[in-house]
């Protein structure tokens, strides 16, 4: 059984404990990679990802790239960060595509021959993805950006810009820019996997790409549940918490 909370405190209870003691007891399912009624590769289900607070350390199902390639502009923005002077998810603002990946709570992915859909159990957040060939649309930058999808052949490639530059890639901080391109790989090797790969591609922060891949698991056992930053949240209202200034 999965435990929600709309607690700052409680969920790091449950990040640290809860699933620690499922990775240990749970066996991914076994079996075929499944397929859409069209012959695509099915990635649809609720799915473990592991935490990733810094994406340039490895970890359980994950690799990073220890020494990232900063810019100046980049590496003076990365120094200067200080959480405790206003980080933008400790005031429930949206996390961004790459946070929201790194978190450590499921996400659930639903999938036509035209939309590919995260729902995020974190924030309840969800980004709907055209899977269709249709290209990028020119409106206002977004928080988690503009996401198209293609296929190379059983790999799902998900195509990302138009990002507004408020958000940072991982709970450590590390910036990004409004410049920002994420190329992000799903592939399912089996049932109860998706291998996954996910590119940085920022020439303002960053002096070339970088990438990072994980491994993520299908928890047919589970269902995401709701989850409410504002409830509660005790540190935002008495001041211990600082929003952003942008």
């Amino acid at each position: 059984m999965r435990i929600s909370s709309t607690s700052v405190a409680v969920v790091l209870t449950v990040v640290f404990s809860v699933p620690a003691t499922a990775q240990q007891t749970f066996k991914a399912p076994a079996g075929p990679t499944p397929r859409t009624p069209s012959g695509k590769v099915d990635f649809s289900g609720v799915w473990q990802k592991p935490y990733v607070p810094d994406m340039s350390k490895d970890g359980n199902d994950q690799k990073g790239l220890a020494e990232l390639p900063f810019t100046k502009w980049g590496e003076a923005e990365w120094k200067r960060y200080d959480a405790a002077e206003g980080d933008y998810t400790g005031a429930c603002l949206p996390f961004g595509m790459t946070r929201a990946v790194n978190t450590p709570e499921p996400m659930q992915i639903m999938q036509s021959d035209t939309y590919f859909t995260f729902l995020f159990e974190q924030n309840s957040w969800f980004t709907v993805v055209s899977i269709d060939g249709r290209p990028h649309r020119k409106g206002i930058a977004t928080w988690f950006g503009d996401s198209v999808g293609h296929w190379d052949g059983d790999t799902l490639v998900i195509d990302t810009d138009n990002f507004n530059g408020k958000t940072r890639l991982d709970t450590v901080g590390h910036p990004h820019s409004e410049q920002l391109h994420l190329i992000q790989r799903f592939s399912r090797p089996d049932r109860g996997h998706i291998s996954y790969e996910i590119t940085v591609d920022d020439p303002k922060t960053f002096t070339k790409p970088w990438k990072n891949t994980r491994t993520f698991t299908l928890r047919p056992d589970w269902e995401i549940m709701e989850y409410s930053c504002e409830e509660n949240n005790k540190s935002l209202w008495e001041g211990r918490i600082k929003p952003p200034k942008y």
